[in-house]
């Protein structure tokens, strides 16, 4: 875990597509993750009753 975490942010250097790709689909899907986690909550703060 604490691997994980220390790599996180790092550029990495890719020789081939292939590489390139695993790496791109990687940082995507962590995007998605946090867009997903931080939508709802976001939208429930928009749409709050006072």
């Amino acid at each position: 875990m604490l691997d994980l975490l220390t790599n996180v942010g790092i550029v990495k250097e890719v020789y081939t597509v292939v590489d390139f790709y695993t790496y791109i689909k990687g940082v995507e899907y962590l995007i998605c993750v946090a867009f997903f986690c931080t939508f709802p909550m976001f939208f429930r703060y928009i749409n709050r009753e006072d």
